[in-house]
């Protein structure tokens, strides 16, 4: 079967926006492209429902288990819309032949300049002083400069340079932790590498920038938050498992932490009595990290590129699995 011929099914919302040509261009070059329309990632039981005569899909942040895979028997490519692959059950995908790619630093930018912005915000409680004087208020506030703070850093991938080298620039001390990489790189975004006792113990502000693996998940638990110094920020832009959320109540109750900036949460979205939604020193995002115009042409551009090589019979660009189940 060749690309012509295809059925692809694409769920991520944002598919396409800011690039009005590339959902043309793609049910141009198949059978039959259908979108997810509930406006969210879909669920293993909602995708075993609509794969089963899907070759291809574009997925964002579904639930694809073995179920799925099992569901699915003329699916050969599974394209992620971002770089994560935590919710794509990697074995199943090699055990069925299904090629498994993603867009490594596609996002890289969005999401370094939303932890940044959000380190801003927090060392100035910007958005408490925007609700208040919207109220009609008009207090006395006294924020932190960020200037010869220590950012810590854990994970220094694509995105963790990008964070370091802007935070070094604004005169921030940059540790990180990251046992994957070495001093050659870190000295490329002016970072020191560091043990992850070191980064922790030092870091005014915390910020993660680690793959969800089973070594990462819940890795910021009560026994790391009382090693930070004492009034230290936690930013999150990447995944939700990687905190405890209720340890992290916990450092905040207790003044461990001054405040945190979460755009990922165990659940989402959090539910109506979740408590960080009452809190004013948490500041929540709907996970829109890579959310910018310029990131979803560019997540889209290259998991439509890989999605139709593999296809079409070719060699995609970032394959995490192959056929052959590597």
């Amino acid at each position: 079967m060749t690309s012509a011929e295809s059925i692809l099914l694409v769920t991520p919302r944002s598919f396409g926006a800011g690039d009005p040509a590339l959902r043309p261009d793609l049910e141009m070059a198949v059978r039959e492209v259908r979108y997810n329309r509930l406006g969210r990632p879909l669920r293993a039981e909602e995708l075993r429902t609509q794969i089963g005569d899907v070759d291809g899909l574009l997925a964002g942040l579904d639930e694809i288990d073995a179920s799925v895979f099992a569901a699915a028997p003329r699916l050969r490519v599974v394209a992620r819309y971002g770089a994560g692959t935590s919710n794509v059950d990697l074995e199943a995908a090699a055990k069925h032949g299904v090629v498994v790619t993603n867009t490594p630093g596609a996002n890289a930018e969005a999401v370094a300049e939303l932890a940044l912005g959000m380190m801003f915000a927090l060392a100035r409680s910007l958005c408490h002083a925007d609700r208040v004087t919207h109220a009609g208020q008009w207090p006395s506030m006294r924020g932190l400069e960020i200037r010869g703070r220590t950012v810590g850093i854990l994970g220094l991938g694509h995105i963790g340079q990008i964070v370091a080298l802007s935070a070094s620039s604004l005169g921030c001390n940059v540790l990180a932790y990251d046992p994957y990489t070495d001093e050659r790189v870190a000295a490329t975004c002016q970072a020191r590498l560091g043990s992850l006792e070191e980064v922790v113990t030092r870091a005014h502000f915390l910020t993660l920038h680690l793959p969800l693996t089973p070594e990462t998940r819940r890795i910021v638990n009560r026994a790391l938050l009382e090693r930070l110094p004492k009034g230290a920020y936690l930013i999150n832009t990447a995944r939700g498992e990687l905190v405890v959320e209720k340890d992290v109540l916990w450092a905040l109750d207790a003044g461990q932490l001054r405040g945190a900036a979460l755009d990922t949460l165990e659940r989402e979205p959090p539910a109506a009595d979740h408590l960080f939604r009452r809190r004013e020193d948490v500041i929540l995002t709907p996970h829109i990290g890579a959310h910018t115009e310029e990131a979803a042409m560019a997540m889209g551009r290259h998991a439509t590129h890989d999605l139709l090589a593999v296809l079409s019979g070719q060699s995609p660009r970032f394959a995490v699995t192959s056929s052959q189940g590597g």
